[in-house]
């Protein structure tokens, strides 16, 4: 069903971006750079996060680290990870295959700075073996997506 959804979100709204299947797993940061042959950092990871009763998703590097502090200064309360359960519950997609796109109801979504690195970031799409490739501005606009700074790189 998730890959499905996240078809259906594609053909509507990006049209023109194609969806990479791989017959690998593609779940972490390392399987997903690997199998589509470009760095960690390229890679766009889907956090799932829960500020009090409020549910978002950060998009961010493959090898940003969230900063606490900037997430709390930003939505107003400590951040808590969601657990495999709540984000398939949530998102309609597995953890591995988490992404902005084919959502059961609308979340928001914001864009860490750190994909602005690179012309072309690599989100996973909706499975643990699925991906797209698609500019950072384009995923920000098609998912509603807001710009915030709210991540410290690993890679200096």
């Amino acid at each position: 069903m998730s890959l499905q959804s996240v078809r259906a979100f594609l053909r509507e709204r990006a049209p023109e971006i194609d969806i990479v299947e791989l017959d690998v797993s593609t779940a972490t940061v390392a399987e997903a750079a690997a199998g589509h042959g470009v760095e960690p950092r390229q890679i766009a990871k889907t956090l799932s996060l829960r500020v009090g009763d409020t549910v978002v998703l950060v998009v961010a590097a493959g090898d940003a680290r969230l900063d606490n502090r900037k997430v709390k200064t930003l939505l107003g309360g400590k951040p808590r990870m969601l657990n495999a359960q709540e984000v398939e519950a949530v998102t309609g997609h597995p953890v591995g295959g988490v992404c902005p796109f084919g959502l059961p109801a609308p979340l928001p979504v914001y864009c860490d700075e750190s994909l602005r690195a690179w012309d072309m970031v690599v989100p996973a799409a909706g499975s643990r073996n699925s991906a797209v490739r698609i500019a950072p501005e384009r995923l920000a606009e098609i998912t509603g997506g807001l710009w915030v700074d709210i991540c410290q790189s690993a890679t200096p």
